[in-house]
């Protein structure tokens, strides 16, 4: 494992990434983030990083290798059949922790980095956890309940946890964020690819974002080519719905956590465009 040593903890979310476009900006920008923020750890969710459906063990080394820690999911999980050898062998992926017993996978991770107070030798500990909620999405788990048990036993290991709430429904992903305010650092959305305005920290130490929106092309609807999905509105006819190519956007958020309390002290969103001579 490596270690960085880099002042406070500052995490990095990367909202959900969106095929070829979304990988090609994170291999362009994540690296230039790290060294300009100081950066400790960056999490994305690439359930949409396959031809903009699922995520396969070769568009998750590609992510991985651009300086990303963890990869989160969602509803996409299962798109790509070879997802299976990432449930089985890779610890740094992670799926929704409310998927009935038995589905292969993990639904949070811990990972360790070197700060300057840690001292040499002495990693700090941050966790990454998923879950996915139940309204307007497939029926799962109950997540509150899942999430609540799952961030105390995290807790013993680490009091710096980062959760991503793949959901729909905004009362839902409010709610549940609420609900976990004071236990973790910081509670961001995915799952609707439209970054909201919502930044904030809860009055117990958590950061909050509804949407952290997606990486990818922009000049789009929702990651997608725009004609095919204004024609099957119009004619409520299957369209094949490409992964559009303009506009492309490294979209999330950043947020800063008191290393001794693990709650955050600042958050706020970012919307990077793919640098111009980037190939």
């Amino acid at each position: 494992m490596l270690f960085r040593t880099v002042p406070g903890v500052k995490l990095l979310f990367i909202a959900d990434i969106v095929g070829e476009p979304g990988r090609r900006i994170v291999r362009q920008l994540v690296p230039q983030l790290r060294e300009r923020y100081q950066l400790d750890a960056v999490i994305a969710n690439g359930e949409n990083s396959a031809g903009g459906s699922g995520i396969t063990p070769k568009t998750a080394e590609e992510i991985f290798s651009g300086g990303v820690d963890v990869i989160t999911t969602g509803d996409h999980l299962w798109d790509q059949k070879e997802v299976s050898v990432l449930l089985e062998n890779e610890r740094r992926f992670l799926r929704p922790l409310n998927y009935p017993p038995g589905t292969p996978g993990q639904g949070s991770a811990v990972i360790e980095i070197q700060t300057p107070k840690a001292g040499m030798g002495n990693p700090k500990r941050i966790a990454a956890l998923n879950a996915q909620g139940r309204t307007f999405m497939p029926t799962l788990e109950n997540p509150f309940v899942l999430a609540k048990a799952a961030v105390e036993r995290l807790r013993e290991q680490t009091k710096i946890i980062f959760v991503d709430f793949h959901a729909e429904a905004t009362s839902e992903k409010i709610a549940f964020a609420r609900m976990l305010d004071g236990r973790v650092s910081a509670v961001v959305g995915t799952h609707t690819h439209v970054q909201t305005a919502d930044e904030q920290i809860f009055p117990g130490g958590t950061a909050y974002l509804t949407d952290a929106g997606f990486t990818g092309p922009h000049a789009s609807v929702l990651g997608r080519e725009i004609e095919p999905v204004i024609k099957r509105f119009l004619t409520i006819q299957p369209q094949r719905f490409e992964v559009a190519k303009e506009g492309v956007l490294l979209q999330g958020a950043m947020i800063e956590v008191d290393e001794n309390t693990g709650l955050a002290v600042k958050v706020r969103r970012i919307s990077e465009p793919l640098p111009p001579d980037a190939k």
